[in-house]
């Protein structure tokens, strides 16, 4: 099995009288590697014009650790990633990416993903002109993401698209617009992570216009608090609907359990489940016959819920706090756009809840607000368990 091993900064080449920098050397590694290529970053910070680019199955991208081996793309001229890739078979670990133009490290089509232990992060802060995605991989299939940090990407933070067979485990998300999401994918575990400071701390989505409707994701053991950052996404993107506030957040999503999470502190709610219609993405209403707008089969069980829903991070949901439970009041853990499909029978599992005393208020918001209600006769019920998600190298 080949190796290449890029250990020190600069690199002497044979031939040449000045040391080749170790940016150049890397970029090199990257665009000719082979199969079984272990190709090492050393510590330091190292500063790109441009994205990279490794498109070889097989590899492995190795630093020193998360603070000690820095990819720099503060002074990006060109490119939409930081570091874009396109191969099976892939590891990338212990090292940073900071300041990408665009989103940190994407990873498109591929199977057998390990992403472990990377640190994605725009350094001055939550603003709308940082890179959407920081951790980024989509149309992929067995991917683990583990043990990562991602911080103030202006859309998502660790972002799981149009993927199969998932795990999620470990990571901790600050001061991102969306903490973790995963949309329009099957099959994900999403487990003993933090989410904090956020704007939303972990998000489940369907979206339009994507072949692969989403379905069967697992959140669980996570401590999802204090997602309170205001949302700086760019206007009319997926995301720039999500209120300040929001800890879990389902839309238009179906087979979804949340379950042993620790939530406190969200102020708009604990736990969020809505309909495409309900999302207030750019006022868009019409979708195409081919999608489902409505979340579905939405279990809600053995949460540790606290101190939520004192701020609702919109205006009319402000109006419709102070409505019902007055100024000084606050909504429930949870709360329910109650929209449903009219075409499916009334007696069908929308949501079930078994979480003690927690409550979920139903907003009404197909009636304009008109008759919210907190009664939870309609969400005692229960939903088939799914199972654990299994990858080949677990």
């Amino acid at each position: 099995m080949k190796k290449s091993i890029l250990a020190v900064a600069t690199t002497f080449v044979l031939g040449c009288a000045e040391p080749v920098p170790f940016e150049e050397t890397f970029r090199a590694a990257l665009e000719s590697a082979q199969p079984g290529d272990v190709i090492e970053v050393p510590e330091g910070t190292f500063a790109f014009d441009r994205s990279l680019i490794m498109n070889t199955d097989g590899v492995t991208i190795r630093g020193q650790g998360m603070d000690k081996s820095v990819l720099s793309f503060k002074n990006q001229l060109a490119g939409a990633e930081g570091l874009s890739v396109s191969a099976s078979d892939f590891t990338i670990e212990d090292l940073a990416i900071e300041d990408a133009i665009g989103d940190a490290l994407k990873i498109n089509e591929g199977n057998n993903i390990v992403i472990r232990r990377i640190r994605t992060e725009w350094t001055n802060g939550p603003d709308v002109s940082n890179g959407a995605y920081g951790i980024y991989p989509v149309q992929t299939t067995n991917v683990l993401i583990e043990d990562n940090v991602a911080i103030a990407a202006s859309d998502a933070g660790i972002y799981v698209g149009q993927s199969e067979q998932i795990i999620v485990r470990g990571n901790r998300a600050e001061y991102n617009v969306a903490g973790i999401e995963v949309e329009n994918s099957i099959g994900a575990d999403v487990y003993n992570n933090t989410a904090v400071a956020n704007t939303g701390g972990i998000l489940v989505f369907n979206m339009p216009g994507i072949p692969k409707r989403g379905y069967g994701t697992r959140v669980f053991d996570n401590d999802v608090n204090d997602n309170n950052t205001a949302n700086f996404a760019a206007p009319g993107t997926a995301v720039s609907g999500v209120p300040a506030g929001s800890g879990i957040m389902v839309n238009s999503n179906d087979q979804v359990e949340i379950f042993n999470n620790r939530l406190s502190g969200n102020n708009t709610a604990n736990i969020l489940i809505s309909s495409y219609f309900s999302a207030n993405y750019a006022g868009q209403r019409e979708v195409a016959a081919e999608f489902d707008p409505y979340p579905e089969m939405i279990y809600i069980y053995d949460n540790d819920m606290s101190d939520s829903g004192k701020a609702p991070g919109l205006d009319y949901l402000v109006t419709l706090r102070d409505a019902v439970f007055g100024p000084d009041g606050a909504f429930p853990d949870i709360i329910w756009d109650g929209v449903i499909d009219p075409n499916k029978p009334a007696e069908r599992e929308v949501i079930c809840v078994d979480n003690g005393d927690a409550q979920l208020l139903d907003i009404d918001a197909i009636n304009e607000f008109a008759n919210p209600s907190l009664d939870m006769t309609p969400y005692q019920c229960r939903v088939e368990k799914l199972s654990a998600i299994e990858l080949p190298a677990g």
